[in-house]
């Protein structure tokens, strides 16, 4: 008998959606002797250790424990590392980030703010004494030095300890070197401000002046004796940071990087290696343009390698850009209608791949992360694959279907793989693609498989996942719940066991649970993820009907009783749904919504819809809330349950409390419930188990189940 202390809520918020105690962040020594990697304890331990693999006898070892390091004290963040936790949706803790020199001897990382260098070798760790809070410790690529960020200043140290210095100090009240600015880390994927040269004698710095941006206070009214906190947030429409780039050299040498910043002010991607130049992506506000520089190191000079254009815009991605060992640029573009791997200027990939990252570069081939392209011959619902790709093709190196990834070095590659028939992921290594060793996980067992069929609903095939009670073998027509993500970056139907995990335990409350990833998502064609440019709205709530009424012609769906959950974009599809298609959802859990376009961000914000102040009918059309109240509402008035963080700083609490403004100015029932001291993540436990349980009381009061 399953108990309230080992429900499944429970169990799933204290192991983190049973994701602790999974290996992580692995690294590969390039001469093919060890692997490095993260993992706590158990599967319910939040504190990760750092850990070593020798390949030669297969052998784990300890390298680091933060128990030990900090003595058993409670790990204390400066707001700083919380921040940069939030914008990287870490949830864990001890050791949540490392970096290694280039033979993967020397590691450094950050451990409640203080500094920490491991030997990987002789498996022996120390703190280095240098002022605090440090954030972003990364030794020098031969090892002598550690590169750091403490109170806005980039400070460097010997390996040793000796020799302490700032190599660049903030030049005013707003301003930090070595940080990625909120943007760049919230949506560029760049969560680091400064790099090594190969030579280890310089650095590439960004400088972050935030002076133009404008502030927001974020607080907790639950906790009025606390002052606010005063945020930088870059609403759309409104200034964003001004980011500078400098070589600096550790003799004190600076030198600014030049390009033209005020038509590409995004600084989107930094690569420095020993196969060229140091290599910048630099993006025009509206991503429409970008230009891949070539930097003169010693005159601060920039050259042009390549442009791209595209009318709709374009896409950052992992990986890239970056140079191949021969000195070729290697980038991820959109061409011919399909996402390609190009080497030079020749494509290397067709119509029958829809790369998605770029995670190693040789001298034989590039190591990429694709999915099935739209002229596949097999549709493979939910597949990511790892593939090796140069010029004479291209062959598949994870073979089952699932979600594949992998980090390589020389000839020895990490493949982690998940697969819908398992919980987790495998981690394997492989040796010149045989394995040779493999990294247990401590993760829990869910305790349940999903019941869960891939398949494709609608005139467009549109990818879904359909989950129905695990004891239920009748053809009594179910109510519904559609449990989508629904928006860019945001793939829910996966092939792999534990994304459906929630959704599952909806379905076994008595629900046929419906995730569908219409226009929009990732993973199918340029042209399927473009098609919501500046009619977003419509576009995504559409596919969502569309996929509910094709898939109730082969599925036991009761379209009577239907109800529709969603977190972040997820919320705001919900709030849609349930205000302009009463008519076919009749219940909706709204949480943490954007609901006023103008309040979310510049970067994500102006991709899809453009500038609020050349398009505001655009914003006004796409959004859940106007000046006058709702946009488009439609009666009759249907069940809402709105849920916000206090503490989110990424979709602030204004967002959910404008809604609940104008629903209420409209006369439109809903409940609000707000999260005290929550962020957008729901890190914590009992807020978790019980925000599923409420959610699962909500559903069956709204849609008159027992």
């Amino acid at each position: 008998m399953t108990t309230e202390a080992d429900s499944f809520p429970r169990r799933h918020a204290r192991t983190q959606r049973f994701t602790l105690g999974a290996p992580r962040s692995f690294t590969v020594a390039p001469d093919g002797s060890r692997v490095a990697f993260l993992r706590s304890n158990s599967g319910t331990d939040r504190a990760n250790a750092l850990w070593v693999l020798d390949l030669a006898d297969s052998a784990e070892r300890l390298a680091a424990d933060p128990r030990t390091l900090l003595g058993g004290a409670a790990e204390d963040l400066s707001p700083e590392e919380r921040a940069r936790r939030e914008r990287s949706r870490e949830g864990g803790a001890g050791i949540v980030g490392y970096a290694t020199d280039t033979a993967v001897e020397l590691a450094s990382f950050a451990l409640s703010g203080r500094l920490f260098a491991a030997e990987l070798r002789a498996g022996t760790a120390r703190q280095l004494p240098v002022p605090a809070p440090v954030i972003d410790p990364r030794p020098s690529p031969d090892g002598r030095h550690i590169a750091y960020v403490a109170q806005g200043a980039l400070r460097v140290v010997g390996a040793e300890g000796e020799g302490d210095r700032a190599l660049a100090e903030p030049d005013g009240e707003s301003v930090s070197y070595g940080l990625a600015e909120f943007i760049a880390a919230e949506e560029m994927g760049r969560s680091r401000g400064f790099w090594w040269a190969p030579e280890s004698d310089r650095l590439l710095v960004a400088r972050v002046d935030d002076t133009p941006v404008r502030r927001w206070w974020i607080s907790d009214p639950a906790r009025p004796e606390r002052d606010p906190q005063h945020v930088p947030y870059p609403a759309a429409g409104t200034a964003n940071a001004d980011v500078r780039l400098f070589v600096i050299g550790l003799d004190g040498t600076r030198t600014e990087v030049v390009w033209d910043r005020e038509r590409y002010p995004y600084l989107a991607r930094v690569h420095w290696s020993a196969a060229g130049a140091p290599l910048l992506l630099v993006q025009a506000r509206d991503q429409r343009s970008q230009l891949y520089l070539a930097v003169d190191p010693d005159t601060g000079g920039t050259r042009m390698v390549h442009a791209d254009e595209d009318p709709i815009w374009l896409d950052l991605f992992p990986g890239v850009p970056c140079w191949s060992p021969s000195g070729q640029l290697v980038r991820i573009a959109d061409e011919g209608g399909a996402r390609v791997l190009a080497v030079g200027e020749r494509p290397l990939t067709g119509p029958q791949l829809h790369v998605r990252a770029v995670l190693d570069v040789s001298d034989d081939d590039v190591l990429v992360s694709a999915s099935a392209g739209e002229e596949a011959a097999v549709p493979e619902i939910g597949e990511v694959h790892v593939y090796r790709v140069n010029e004479l093709g291209v062959e598949r190196l994870s073979q089952e279907a699932g979600v594949h990834s992998a980090v390589r070095a020389g000839d020895v590659t990490v493949l982690v793989s998940a697969t819908p028939d398992r919980p987790g992921a495998t981690v394997r290594v492989l040796r010149e693609g045989k394995q040779v060793a493999s990294i247990p996980s401590y993760a829990e067992d869910p305790g349940m498989s999903p019941r869960v069929t891939l398949t494709e609903g609608g005139a467009r095939r549109i990818p879904c996942a359909v989950l129905m009670p695990r004891d239920y073998h009748g053809d009594t027509p179910l109510p519904v719940l559609l449990d989508p993500y629904g928006g860019p970056h945001g793939q829910r139907v996966v092939a792999a066991h534990n994304p459906y995990l929630t959704s599952q335990w909806f379905a076994d409350q008595g629900f046929a649970v419906v995730v569908a990833d219409g226009r929009g998502t990732p993973g199918r064609s340029p042209a399927w993820e473009k098609a919501v440019r500046d009619d977003m709205a419509s576009v995504v709530l559409q596919d969502q009907v569309d996929a509910l009424q094709a898939l109730a012609a082969d599925f036991p769906l009761d379209l009577t009783r239907v109800a529709i959950r969603g977190w972040s974009f997820g919320g705001y599809l919900a709030g849609l749904a349930v205000l302009r298609r009463p008519d076919v959802f009749h219940a909706g859990i709204v949480g943490a919504p954007v609901t006023d376009l103008r309040l979310y961000d510049t970067h994500y914000q102006e991709r899809y819809l453009g500038h609020p102040d050349q398009q505001p009918d655009v914003y006004r059309r796409n959004s859940l809330i106007d000046d006058a109240g709702l946009v488009d509402a439609v009666e009759p008035a249907r069940p809402m349950m709105i849920v916000h963080g206090l503490a989110d700083d990424n979709v602030v609490v204004a967002h959910s409390l404008r809604l609940s403004t104008a629903l209420l100015a409209a006369g439109r029932p809903h409940e609000l419930l707000p999260l005290s001291g929550v962020t957008h993540m729901t890190p914590q436990e009992t807020v978790a188990e019980n925000l599923l349980l409420l959610q699962l009381d909500f559903l069956k009061r709204s849609l008159g189940l027992a």
